[in-house]
């Protein structure tokens, strides 16, 4: 079953987040996650958004997703991404 995750950011030093997506990019290719689209806010339909920004990213699988998540090449990521941006990240299944 496909899965993806939504990376909803809100970025605090743009030279340091270009770094990390180049980087997480690179990350994600051994587990075959892709950048399905990327976008920043519009306006809220309903409820309340506290972010600039949101991308998402498929992968084949849940397992390959947390595979990339836990991967040493991504955990070493995380300093960098904290310093550039703080972010909210969710995985999906998508329905059978």
């Amino acid at each position: 079953m496909q899965a993806f995750f939504i990376a909803n950011v809100n970025v605090k030093d743009a030279e340091k987040f270009q770094q990390y997506a180049q980087q997480a990019a690179v990350s994600m290719q051994p587990f075959e996650g892709q950048l399905l689209t990327k976008g920043v806010f519009a306006k809220s339909l309903a409820g309340d958004l506290n972010y600039q920004s949101v991308a998402i990213v498929s992968f084949p699988d849940q397992v390959k997703l947390e595979a990339w998540f836990e991967s040493d090449i991504y955990q070493a990521l995380i300093p960098l991404r904290d310093e550039a941006a703080e972010m909210l990240l969710t995985s999906f299944n998508t329905p059978s």
